[in-house]
């Protein structure tokens, strides 16, 4: 094999993967925030939660793409871990796609979709004709590497040094370990596959050898997940292992029938003598019967991570870490909206909490959980400054212009939520005055104090219970309670005037309550000024179709 095989080869590797990242990206901006809305819809039944998962990787030709977006959604709050399971085994079926165009051998007609995109990606100026262009040029890149691939390794069948390698494959488990091996190296199974494809074309492999390599690179494909579940919480952790206790517990099987029955001869027979096809119809078999075996198991799948990677004390699967997948991952931009959204309603709860705490001690004369109201403040302390190191990192990733323009508006919200949590400490300084100095509020004060919390609660409540990112009505409700609120606070001003006039209420008590007011009133301009941002992302997404 000379160097202009090997370089044909690599070249013939970096078309293929190149051609199934451009697929995947065409399909993400073509499908933009609907990919969200399809996931949370269809994955509550199990299986349709595997349609879902089959199609998807289908399209983008990587069932290790679809994997690490699944890992994004489960580690930003976006699907649950049990229905992760099923999308999942849904990917590693969709991935055998990939073998069966490889063996109809459409690599002649490989440049005529890679011109078509190419037309619609350069002379069309809509952008969706642009992201077809995208998928269909990509498709065509993908099989033009493959015919290269083909094509270089064609001289390895006269090479007897290789064929004896190729040889001791016929060992279970050395051909397992190949598989995987390389199939981790280049971080595709797909690729892998199709190289085990070609070098069976070429009679280097013969199928009872190569169907243990095939195994192997099922195994393999589980490093790409498990690398990006790294920075990852333990639940998405623990879905990564789901992919790979799928695939270790289908190799078991497999190769057990291998050993015990001529599983091969069978699929020879029923195959014909295309050993392109012979590969392709064993993956299919491999992941489609798998997934049957273990389809009554998924919770029991579960169940099992939970025992390897156990739930700690501290852990909460409601709070989400900040993950930012690579540019080169399908779904990074649906990842980063769905944390940024997730973050963002972890700030307002935390803000509701506190200023709950902080009116118990005004209201009811609660001892002040000082320490507590501290801790949720650092909290969203931090998560604003994850938010704003989050941005600065997303700023890399392939986003639509509305979905960007999204990312930043909810950089602004995290702002504006994060005013709201210093209002209420200072508010909680108060309170803690009030215990300190054993002052306490008259009753017309504490039915004032009442009917302003009752408000911001109230506001509280439809900005966490309702979708407001997506409902507009909401808006004008809000504004109503924010107009309310200013009308109350003009009114209560007057009132407290009056009252130190008339020496009917304490001064120190008094004065402590003007302060008040002023962060009450600001807490209220920012929470509608958090439904301002909601409403304007709403406009300029339902302008954009988006």
């Amino acid at each position: 094999m000379g160097i202009e095989n090997i370089l044909s080869l690599i070249g013939g590797l970096a078309l293929f993967l190149y051609g199934m990242h451009q697929m995947g990206y065409g399909l993400e901006m073509a499908a933009g925030d609907r990919m969200q809305a399809i996931l949370e819809k269809l994955t509550s039944n199990r299986f349709i939660g595997i349609l879902v998962g089959a199609g998807i990787t289908a399209l983008i030709q990587s069932s290790s793409a679809t994997t690490v977006m699944v890992i994004g959604f489960v580690n930003s709050g976006l699907m649950k871990l049990d229905k992760a399971v099923w999308v999942i085994m849904g990917a590693n079926i969709g991935t055998t796609i990939t073998g069966q165009l490889i063996a109809l051998d459409i690599s002649a007609i490989a440049p005529i979709f890679a011109i078509v995109g190419t037309i619609m990606i350069a002379f069309m100026k809509n952008k969706r004709v642009n992201s077809i262009g995208e998928i269909i040029g990509g498709l065509g890149i993908l099989f033009i590497g493959m015919g290269m691939m083909s094509s270089a390794m064609t001289p390895l069948q006269n090479e007897p040094q290789f064929i004896n390698m190729m040889a001791t494959f016929s060992n279970p488990l050395l051909g397992i370990l190949a598989g995987a091996v390389f199939t981790a190296v280049i971080q595709s199974s797909s690729a892998s596959i199709g190289i085990l494809q070609s070098m069976a074309a070429a009679g280097i492999i013969p199928l009872q050898s190569a169907v243990f390599v095939l195994f192997g690179q099922n195994i393999g494909t589980c490093i790409t997940s498990l690398l990006a579940s790294l920075s990852a919480n333990r639940n998405a952790k623990r879905a990564t292992l789901v992919h790979f206790l799928f695939n270790v517990i289908g190799t078991v099987i497999f190769v057990s029938l291998c050993m015990i029955l001529p599983f091969t001869d069978w699929v020879a027979q029923f195959t014909g003598s295309n050993i392109m096809a012979q590969i392709a119809n064993v993956h299919t078999i491999f992941n489609i019967t798998t997934t049957i075996l273990l389809l009554p198991f998924g919770k029991w799948l579960a169940d099992v991570t939970y025992k390897i990677i156990p739930l700690k004390d501290d852990e909460r699967e409601d709070i989400m870490e900040l993950t930012l997948l690579s540019d080169q991952r399908f779904g990074s931009a649906l990842v980063a909206m769905t944390s940024l959204k997730k973050e963002l309603i972890q700030m307002l709860v935390l803000t509701k909490k506190s200023l709950k705490l902080t009116y118990d001690v005004f209201i009811d004369g609660k001892k002040l959980n000082r320490e507590k109201i501290d801790r949720n403040e650092e909290i969203i302390d931090r998560i604003n400054f994850d938010i704003n190191k989050f941005m600065a990192d997303a700023t890399s990733l392939n986003m639509q212009e509305g979905e960007s323009a999204k990312c930043n508006a909810m950089l602004k919200l995290s702002v504006d939520i994060e005013r709201i949590g210093d209002h209420i400490v200072n508010l909680a300084e108060y309170a803690y005055m009030l215990n300190m100095k054993e002052i306490s509020f008259d009753e017309s004060i504490i039915k004032e104090l009442d009917k302003l919390y009752e408000n911001l609660n109230t506001v509280q409540n439809i900005l966490l219970e309702e979708d407001v990112f997506e409902k507009q009505e909401l808006f004008e409700q809000i504004a109503q309670f924010e107009e309310q609120a200013d009308v109350d606070t003009a009114n209560f001003r007057a009132n407290q005037i009056e009252r130190l006039k008339k020496k009917t209420t304490d001064p120190k008590a008094g004065i402590i309550y003007s302060e008040m007011l002023t962060d009450l009133e600001r807490i209220s301009d920012y929470l509608m000024n958090v439904a301002e941002g909601c409403n304007a992302m709403h406009l300029s997404l339902k302008e954009n179709n988006l």
